[in-house]
Order: C-alpha cells, then structure tokens, then sequence
C-alpha cells in the first residue's frame, strides 16, 4: 500500500484526487494534513516521515496584495523543502504548477519558483519528482471567482444572475478528473519529471462558453430536457454544471401529464444524447440505490406509488431528501459524484422508471457504493 500525503486535499483539485484515489480501493492510503502544520515543524515532520509520496497542491490564487501570494506560495514550499532536508526523508513529490509560469503576474511567478525550488532539493537528494505544468481546470465542486471561469458562470447561470464578458479570449481547458487521473498514474509509475506540462483536452472562447452554458439552462434547466452533446467537453461542461445546480430548488420537477377517459400519457425524458431506459417495481419499505457514478447522470421518475430520493454530495454530511409521488408526476435527476438512493415510503409497490446516460457496461459499470 502506497502512503499518500495530500497538501491542499480540500481544495478543487484535491478534492477530486482524493476522491480517485478512494476509487483505487487498497492500494492507496490517505494521510491527512493540516495546512497549519506548514508552521508546526514537529507535526509537518511526523507527516513527512508518514508518507512514500507527496502531492503538493496547497497555494493561494486569488488575493488583493500579489506579492502576498507570492511569498504564501513560496513560503509553503519552503517549509515543506525545509522539512524534507530535516528528517532526510526522499519520498516522490509531485507539484501542480500552472502555465501561468509563462505569464506576467505573481502567481505564475510563485509557481515556477516552487516547481524549481522542488527540482533542486531532488536533484540534491535523488528523490522522485514530478513538476506538473497544467492548463485551466474546470469541473464540479470548485468556487465561483476564485477556481474557474467555468464554475463562476455555471453558477450565476444556474441561478438566473446575468453573466458579463468584458473579453474574449480563446482559454484551454483540462477536466479536473481527467488530471486527477493522470496523476494517480504518476504516482504508480514514481514519475521523474521536473518539468511535464499537460495538455489540454479543449480551446474554446469565453463568449462561447457563456452561450453553452446559457443553452444548457434553457434546454435542461428550464426545458427539462436532455442537451445534445456533441463533444466530450460538451459532455464533461453538462455534467459539471449540473453541480452547481441550487438541487433544492430545482427538483422534484413537474412531469406534465395528459388524461382522458382512456387513462394518462407522461412523458418522462426528451434526450438529445444516448443512454439507457429501464424500470423496476420496490415494494413498500425498500430502498434501492445507495451509490454514485463517476461520469454519468440519471433521472428517476415514479409512475406509481410514493418515494423518497435521497441526495448527498461525496465527502459532505448535506442531504437532500425529495418526495415524489405518482399522483403528480416528477423526476430527480442525480448529479455525478453524488450518492443517492430512492426508498418506497407508500403502502404498495412502487414503480420507477429510471434513465442513465451511458448503456449498463459490467466491465466498467462506474457504480459505487455509498450510503446516502
């Protein structure tokens, strides 16, 4: 088992490496770290000797003094370097820079100045090392003005607020989990590589990614439709902005139902995109589910009886709960990276009928189990 020590594991990026880690099963430990220990010496040297490997995330990005960051940035590294020359421990460290390196600005200054300031204490040393020089990330769970541009607009659309583009530029995007499963593979391979800069998986202009994003609340949002997706980004920005949905306002949502003296016609799902539909009958008392998926979405829809969804984000304790109940048709739809089940809380049996992006594959069913 491999002994992983996370610097800035709560933060975006470190949110998601934490989360595919886990993924991994047993062969990665996770070792928890608190920022404070960057000036506790004994406490960051305990964590130092507790690790075979480093993942060095923790910075600061956004302040109003930029030599501020600087020197936070700088200094963080220091003291971990200063650490590492204490204890005499080599384990692999792995930095996230970032091509602001080759911008002006005190970030990127930092960054580079880091990334070096690493490479010279494992070249001394003959430590594994690995400085990543990655491009703008975006994905779910990262903070609105401060992580991505991407999460500032899912955001503020998803909530009605008026979004502004004073420029235009073309950006390069990565998907937070595609990186943190490139760094996974770093760590099992012990890659040596001072400077390896990573590509991006997209380019697209900022007005462009308003208006994506902008359809996606009309088609989905507001519409209740699937999106049609033609690329990967515009599969991964989908899933993205659906969290970043304010869930508790937005569902259960109203399925519109047409009768006559025949009976009843719902209409369940409008999908754009491919998938696969099935249905299944609980009986009362039962619930179902109790997992998440990593890459695909799924909506569920009572056609009979009363149930009980329930919603929680992976590595929070919030818990949403929505009533659904045949008698008014609705559907909840569930995020990636949310655990959630459906219980029949009725006194017959409950009828479903369930959604899912991708067809059930047992080879690679991206289904994990986690009580809600």
């Amino acid at each position: 088992m491999t002994r992983i020590g996370i610097t800035g594991a709560n933060g975006f990026l470190g949110t998601h490496l934490r989360n595919v880690l886990g993924l991994a099963g047993k062969e990665f430990e996770l070792v928890d770290f608190d920022r404070a220990w960057f000036d506790a010496p004994r406490q960051l040297d305990d964590f130092v000797r507790g690790v075979d490997a480093i993942v060095h995330l923790a910075a600061l990005n956004r302040h109003h003094d930029p030599d501020e960051i600087f020197n936070t940035n700088t200094g963080i590294t220091r003291s971990l370097i200063d650490s590492l020359l204490r204890t005499g421990e080599t384990p692999h460290v792995l930095i996230s820079s970032s091509v602001q390196e080759f911008r002006p600005g005190r970030y990127g200054d930092s960054k580079r100045e880091s990334r070096l300031m690493l490479a010279d204490w494992a070249k001394a040393s003959g430590a594994n090392f690995t400085g990543l020089v990655i491009p703008n990330l975006y994905g779910p769970f990262g903070h609105p003005r401060y992580n991505s541009v991407v999460a500032t607009f899912c955001s503020q659309v998803s909530r009605g607020q008026e979004v502004t583009v004073e420029n235009d530029p073309e950006i390069d995007f990565l998907y937070v989990g595609s990186l943190a499963e490139r760094i996974v593979a770093i760590l099992r391979a012990r890659t040596n590589e001072p400077f390896l800069r990573i590509e991006a998986e997209h380019s697209v202009r900022i007005s462009e990614l308003k208006g994506q994003i902008e359809e996606i609340r009309h088609t989905y949002q507001e519409g209740g439709a699937m999106p049609r997706l033609r690329s990967q980004f515009d599969r991964w920005l989908f899933l993205t902005y659906q969290c970043y949905m304010p869930l508790g306002e937005c569902f259960p949502k109203a399925l519109s139902s047409h009768s006559d003296e025949r009976g009843s016609f719902v209409e369940v799902l409008r999908a754009r995109i491919d998938g696969q539909v099935s249905f299944s009958t609980t009986n009362p008392g039962i619930t179902r589910g109790n997992h998440y998926h990593t890459r695909k979405t799924e909506r569920f829809a009572v056609i009979k009886g009363v149930a009980e969804v329930a919603i929680r984000q992976i590595g929070t304790d919030q818990r949403l709960v929505f009533r659904l109940d045949a008698t008014t048709p609705s559907f909840v739809d569930m995020p990636i990276w949310h655990t959630h089940n459906i219980t029949n809380v009725g006194e017959e049996p409950l009828y479903t009928v369930f959604w899912i992006s991708e067809e059930y594959d047992p080879t690679d069913p991206d289904t994990y189990f986690e009580v809600v």
